[in-house]
C-alpha cells in the first residue's frame, strides 16, 4: 500500500517529525494527517499519537504546568494503559495526565528525549487504539485499554 505524504508542519521540527514518521508509518495500517495543530497518526478513526507545540505558560492544566518550560515546547500525546498509564502520569517530567480523555498520556519531547522508549510507549499505544486483528500483528501481550481503579 502507497502511503500518502503530507506536507512537514511547519511548526513542530522536522527531526522531531522523522523520528516520529519510523515508528508510526511502520505500524499496520496507520496513517498520518494534519489535525487542528501539530500531526497526528492514526489507526482507522482513532489517534494513537498526536504531537505539536505548547505554550506551556499558558496551559490550565496543573500537571502540564508541572513539566513547563519557558517558551514553546514540543509536546507528544499517546494513549496508555493499566499500570503502565498510572506509572507514567505519576513519574513527573516529561511525562503528565492530560486534563482530557481517560487514557491519554503527555510527554514533553526535548534534546534528552529517549526515542527508543517512544518507539515503544507509541507501538503500544498502536495496540490501545488498533482493532485486535490489527494489534495482535504488532506482537506482545494483549494491551490493557485503560487505567486502573
Amino acid at each position: 500500500m502507497t502511503r500518502q505524504r503530507i506536507p512537514d508542519d511547519d511548526e513542530v521540527p522536522l527531526d522531531v517529525l522523522t523520528h516520529l514518521r519510523a515508528v508510526c508509518l511502520n505500524l499496520p495500517e496507520a496513517h498520518e494527517e494534519p489535525a487542528w495543530i501539530g500531526t497526528r497518526w492514526r489507526i482507522r478513526t482513532a489517534t494513537f499519537a498526536h504531537v505539536y507545540l505548547t505554550d506551556w505558560t499558558r496551559s490550565h492544566s496543573p500537571s502540564a504546568r508541572a513539566v513547563a518550560t519557558e517558551g514553546l515546547t514540543t509536546t507528544l500525546t499517546f494513549r496508555s494503559g493499566g499500570e503502565e498509564f498510572e506509572a507514567l502520569t505519576n513519574a513527573g517530567a516529561p511525562f503528565f495526565r492530560l486534563s482530557w480523555g481517560r487514557n491519554v498520556v503527555g510527554m514533553r519531547l526535548d534534546e534528552d528525549t529517549d526515542w527508543a522508549e517512544v518507539a515503544e510507549l507509541l507501538t503500544e499505544s498502536y495496540r490501545v487504539q488498533a482493532p485486535k486483528r490489527l494489534a495482535a500483528r504488532v506482537g506482545g501481550p494483549p494491551p490493557v485499554t485503560g487505567p486502573t481503579g
